[in-house]
């Protein structure tokens, strides 16, 4: 595990002691703050005992199994020869009941004794009714990953002098770019042309050009650490909770580079196998809340980073062209939050401007301005 994970959650106990499991066999399966380990078998043999159960907490180093390597495989799933089933058959009763005499006449003259009144049946009370709407509450254990996340976010705000500042883009030459070009770019990398590879690397070049926004603080030394690489986190939805994967050295990257590692964790995400080392470090981060709908929003800063970018939805809006007329334009608003505590107001503006140029008119991408 990485170095930042310290302990971990047994979530799942696949087989248990006695199971034999061939080399590389999931054995535990452990939470941690950032994403589900798999802990396999080393080599083939049969478990001796597991050392813990579900939910315990154990420490990174310490022992989770033990395995028997010369016990001799078992055949799973072998199958039983059928055998014929015994009938059912009643057991005769050991004695069977005398018959009761049949009643005695009643004697002459004298009248035969009333029958029994039945016995008077009271209606059944009314069923309770429920009330309109249903007011049922569920509780779930909250996960290392989610408890992890709300601990950090909950920090990046406590710590940082956190301020978000505002610009909108054009987003109609980069859409008629990819319009132009998706098919033959698809054909030659084999991948989709998305508008994320062009954000990173506008977000790329304009963290060369303010290097504030790369920065860190190093708090225990109360220092600046400048970075002179690029490595831009992407945040990702999985079915656990939201991942953070890297991108490493985009400033080495082309569009097809970013398409086909964004895809890559994507899948990985939705899979669940992402590994710590996919989420580890990240200079700046990307949020594109634009997927699900979001008009505009204030991202929080993924700590020790000193600043975040936010996309959003695409919407047609009437804005005023440089001739003077009002035109309906597909327009993006994006966010920058950032830690005042390193980077100026000035700096910030800067930066987010520079990218809403570089979305405005890609060319820029390509002249390097």
């Amino acid at each position: 595990m990485g170095d930042s994970i310290t302990e971990g959650t047994i979530v799942d106990l696949p087989v248990g002691p006695g199971d034999y499991v061939e080399a590389d066999d999931v054995v535990v399966v452990l939470e941690t703050d950032k994403v589900s380990v798999d802990v396999r078998a080393p080599e083939g043999g049969a478990i001796v005992e597991i050392m813990g159960e579900i939910d315990d907490v154990v420490e990174v180093g310490s022992d989770l199994f033990s395995l028997d390597t010369d016990a001799p495989p078992t055949v799973k799933n072998a199958e039983v020869s059928p055998t014929d089933e015994p009938a059912s058959v009643a057991e005769p009763a050991a004695a069977a009941a005398p018959a009761s005499p049949p009643p005695a006449a009643p004697a002459a003259g004298i009248p035969p004794p009333p029958a029994p009144k039945a016995p008077e049946t009271k209606p059944a009370p009314a069923a309770a009714v429920a009330p309109m709407g249903g007011r049922v509450e569920r509780r779930t254990k909250m996960s290392r990953m989610r408890q992890r996340v709300a601990t950090r976010l909950k920090e990046a705000q406590n710590i940082g002098a956190c301020l978000t500042t505002f610009q909108e883009c054009d987003m109609g030459n980069l859409m008629e770019l990819r319009s132009k070009y998706k098919d033959e770019f698809m054909k030659k990398h084999g991948v989709k042309l998305g508008f994320m590879s062009c954000f990173v690397k506008a977000a790329t070049a304009a963290l060369q050009e303010v290097p504030a926004i790369n920065a860190l603080i190093d708090d225990e030394t109360n220092e600046i650490v400048y970075r002179e690489y690029c490595d831009i986190s992407v945040a990702v939805a999985s079915p656990t909770g939201l991942v953070v994967p890297v991108l490493r050295n985009t400033e080495r990257m082309s569009f097809a580079d970013v398409e086909n590692n964004i895809a890559l964790y994507g899948q990985k995400a939705k899979e669940g196998t992402l590994a710590l080392d996919d989420m580890a470090g990240g200079t700046f981060t990307i949020s594109n809340g634009g997927v699900f709908g979001s008009l505009m929003g204030t991202p929080i800063i993924n700590r020790p980073q000193s600043a975040i970018l936010g996309m959003h939805a695409t919407k047609m809006r009437a804005v005023v062209s440089e001739s003077g007329e009002v035109v309906a334009r597909p327009m993006m608003y994006l966010a920058l939050t950032y830690d005042h505590r390193l980077v100026d107001g000035r700096e910030a503006v800067t930066f987010l401007k520079s990218i809403a140029d570089k979305i405005n008119d890609p060319g820029r991408l390509l002249l390097d301005i």
